[in-house]
């Protein structure tokens, strides 16, 4: 059976390379250090592909807006006061042509050190995903590295109009920029934008707040939001070949996908129309689609557009709560059955840069409370899954960095250096001889999580069949803390249990006739469990008559080969 499902391992360079051990709240990238392309080492490379991973998507890559001074390079002045702290958003891309100079060595070749970047990563055996940022640009986007022929954002917009289909941003005539900032976030205001342009989160006004997206300006798809939705695709807008452009350069570099930034904020006919005329020329990329809005989750899906969405309001919003014992268990089915006929088309994950860490205060408080979450995201269907770098440590993103404040997430936006992720570093090394025991224990359990879930064929290309109905009525069986489900490649069965709650529970299974006539097990006699994920246990005998009996730790699970004699 052909193996279908990827796991894709989230890092940040700036991050996960810092070898400055004490950092400073709102320090520069001289008091604070910054991760650098070349600190992601062969070494580090074969441990990620070792523990099972088979993509790394490399986040902050673009050159971004930052307070740091590339002017002698050939870099745009910067303005503090339009960007989110001192390393600033890597979302608020200033050059689509360009690498962020803040990740190179030696900055006039910072594009040869991430071509040798992507050399390394495909050298271990690991495909390379890379943001896409189609519906926004930083405030100051200028690109100084753009190919020649290649006209910038805005060089020919006619600024003295709200809208015009050619436009590449929209504008508020007669109104300059005025970002209402609270006092504490208030800096020196040099910047000038007149007339405004409207502010990346679809805020139409010249005095964006705090809360919006204020560093950045959206770009102009051809859609009049102002005057009822009106689209103007015909003739294609300067916008998409523009894109279309970007997206062409990249893939050129020989990356393997694309993580596309809120893909729901520009239309879809976008997608329709650039998607495949990308693939033409490089078939084998994927697209992913950050997206959070499930009634257009089919039609991102169609017309050869995405390859896999975002699976955050679902499955991710359901199991956080479950693990957070806010609601039942058995509420997983109804969210699996919403995307039953694409889950297969769903990116899996419980950790990114704008979720909060499993560890933090304010999710799980514990990094091995998530493995339940963990076995289930991973085991549930063939589709992808992410893990973010520090979650299979323990990360809790309880730093107070700067800009981002402690709120339980890492830090995008400040220079900054993680605890866990500097002490497996080694300063380059990447070994774990600083990691704490039960650090190297949880980091070893995604380590076989994954490779359990790549390897077997029953999980990366069988069947999956929800055995909750069947055990509702099982007064063994806890069905608001417990969820179990068999997946099968008709050949081999599976069975995965996993446990939600903080005690241990001691449960049987019931397995229904038509679960084996569905999977195609012709075989159902005696038979024997054997676990996939805690080596060394003891095998459980069954019969037909007399089920099998397990018992599971607090917040945690397992993965059952079921064999018949």
């Amino acid at each position: 059976m052909q193996n279908n499902k990827f796991f894709i391992y989230q890092l940040f360079p700036r991050l996960i390379g810092n070898s400055v051990s004490r950092n400073k709240i709102n320090g520069s990238i001289e008091e604070n250090g910054c991760g650098k392309f070349n600190d992601i080492t062969n070494d580090l490379l074969k441990k990620i592909k070792e523990s099972g991973y088979t993509h790394v998507w490399y986040i902050g890559i673009l050159a971004h807006a930052s307070t740091t001074d590339y002017t002698a390079y050939g870099m745009p002045k910067e303005y503090p006061e339009i960007i989110k702290g001192k390393a600033g958003s890597p979302y608020a891309v200033r050059d689509f042509f360009d690498v962020d100079p803040d990740l190179a060595e030696d900055i006039p070749n910072r594009m040869v050190e991430f071509d040798e970047l992507i050399t390394r990563t495909h050298k271990a055996g690991l495909k390379v995903v890379i943001d896409n940022v189609p519906n926004h640009v930083a405030r100051n986007y200028r690109s100084v590295s753009k190919p020649k022929g290649i006209k910038d954002f805005g060089e020919e917009d006619d600024s003295s109009i709200a809208f015009s289909a050619q436009n590449n941003f929209y504008y508020l005539p007669g109104q300059p920029l005025d970002i209402q900032l609270a006092p504490d976030k208030m800096v020196s205001f040099s910047y000038n934008e007149s007339p405004a342009k409207v502010t990346g989160n679809d805020c139409f006004t010249n005095a964006p707040t705090q809360f919006d997206w204020y560093e950045t300006v959206k770009l102009n798809y051809g859609v009049d939001y102002i005057n009822g939705n009106a689209a103007y695709f015909d003739p294609v807008p300067d916008t998409w070949k523009k894109m279309k452009e970007i997206l062409l350069f990249w893939a050129e570099k020989e990356v393997d996908g694309f993580r596309c930034d809120m893909a729901e904020m520009v239309p879809l006919e976008f997608w329709q129309w650039v998607v495949p005329q990308v693939k033409v020329r490089f078939p084998k990329i994927i697209f992913m689609a950050e997206i959070y809005n499930p009634s257009a989750y089919r039609d991102f899906l169609s017309h050869n557009t995405f390859d896999y969405l975002y699976d955050k309001v679902a499955l991710y919003d359901v199991l956080r709560d479950v693990a957070c014992g806010y609601r039942p268990s058995s509420d997983i089915t109804f969210t699996l059955n919403s995307v039953g006929d694409i889950q297969d088309r769903m990116l899996n994950f419980m950790e990114n840069h704008d979720e909060q860490r499993i560890a933090s205060d304010y999710f799980l408080k514990d990094g091995d409370k998530g493995k339940s979450a963990m076995i289930l995201t991973c085991s549930i269907n063939t589709n992808p899954v992410m893990i973010n770098a520090g979650q299979e440590l323990g990360e809790k993103g309880m730093d107070e960095e700067g800009f981002s404040g402690k709120n339980g997430r890492t830090t995008i936006y400040d220079y900054w250096s993680v605890d866990t992720l500097h002490r497996w570093n080694n300063n380059g090394k990447w070994n774990s001889k600083r990691l704490t025991r039960k650090e190297k224990e949880l980091q070893d359990f995604y380590s076989r999580l994954i490779r359990v879930c790549k390897e077997e064929d029953s999980i990366s290309g069988g069947l999956f069949y929800d055995l909750m109905p069947a055990n509702y009525e099982n007064s063994e069986f806890d069905s608001t803390r417990l969820f179990a489900f068999l997946r099968s490649n008709k050949k081999e069965l599976l069975l995965v249990v996993a446990n939600f709650d903080h005690e241990v529970k001691d449960c049987t299974v019931r397995i229904p006739p038509h679960a084996y006539s569905f999977l195609g097990i012709e075989d159902t006699g005696e038979g024997k469990l054997t676990a996939l994920l805690k080596k060394g246990e003891d095998e459980l005998l069954f019969t037909y008559d007399y089920p099998f009996r397990i018992k599971l730790d607090p917040h945690s699970g397992e993965i059952y080969r079921i064999s018949f004699l």
